[in-house]
């Protein structure tokens, strides 16, 4: 009775070893991470390395706490990342909802625009923003910063925005208006409840793109200590006598906290939001 079943078993078992195999080649770099950050500074420069730590310290969190610039740099961080994913939706709502919904002349090249927007690569922009942030005396300032990851996440937020909205049916929102509402309030009242796994999802992306962006703020745009961002503090760790990789280790874990604890409080959001903005294009 059961033979049909095992056969298939038996014919998806290279495709789970093939998926155990990729776990495991992905979350190997995580937990050495994060092994090395409790390891004694002893155990990290021997010259045969365990893979589990036989002793445990907090001596490098310590060091990366007391760090000059630790609580500063967090608050950089924190301010640009969160600007720029609101800013971000903010417009992407008005103009995915305007591509989704409206009928207007250029609307399906304003949407080529974004998807080549979409694919150009952020470093061949470096130069020109650059000019730009010279010219306008803008330079060594976080709102330049906050800007730049607008932009960079401003059109993977309108694609996919734009695809959940075309999965709502407008017919909803035509029945508020028959009952008096504009159709503003009928947006807000029914379609923006059924876009919250689309906006959880899309901020998901902002904010991991947003925190983890070194190249900007360390080689172009932000000069000045104060201004610094949580990235760029991660290389305070490196002198002329080398790297402190205890230190480094437990900064990088510290620093990828705050993804990983908004991913898994978001993440039943985040996969039904980006499965159903991939719907409709």
């Amino acid at each position: 009775m059961n033979s049909p079943v095992a056969r298939l078993r038996l014919r998806r078992l290279p495709l789970y070893l093939a998926a155990a195999v990729t776990v495991v080649v992905c979350l190997f770099p995580v937990y050495w991470m994060i092994s090395t950050a409790f390891k004694p500074s002893k155990d990290i420069q021997s010259s045969n390395p365990q893979l589990f730590p036989q002793t445990w310290t907090l001596d490098h969190f310590e060091r990366a706490v007391d760090a000059d610039g630790f609580a500063l740099f967090w608050r950089n961080s924190i301010l640009v990342t969160l600007g720029a994913v609101l800013l971000a939706l903010l417009v992407a709502l008005g103009a995915a909802y305007a591509v989704a919904r409206l009928r207007w002349r250029g609307r399906r090249q304003f949407m080529l625009m974004i998807f080549i927007a979409q694919m150009a690569p952020w470093e061949s922009l470096i130069i020109p923003i650059y000019i730009i942030s010279r010219d306008t005396n803008m330079l060594d300032r976080l709102p330049t910063l906050t800007l730049i990851y607008f932009m960079i996440t401003l059109p993977f937020t309108v694609v996919v925005l734009r695809g959940f909205i075309g999965t709502i049916p407008p017919e909803l929102e035509e029945a508020a208006q028959v009952d008096g509402c504009t159709r503003t309030g009928a947006f807000r009242r029914v379609a923006m409840p059924l876009l919250a796994p689309g906006l959880m999802a899309t901020s998901l992306f902002g904010f991991i793109t947003a925190w983890n962006e070194f190249a900007y703020a360390n080689f172009l745009i932000i000069k000045q200590q104060d201004n610094r961002t949580l990235p760029v503090w991660l290389s305070s760790f490196q002198n002329t006598f080398g790297t402190d990789w205890g230190a480094t280790m437990a900064a990088s874990t510290l620093f990828a906290l705050p993804a990983l604890v908004i991913f898994l409080l978001l993440q039943r959001h985040v996969t039904s939001g980006f499965a159903a903005g991939a719907v409709k294009g």
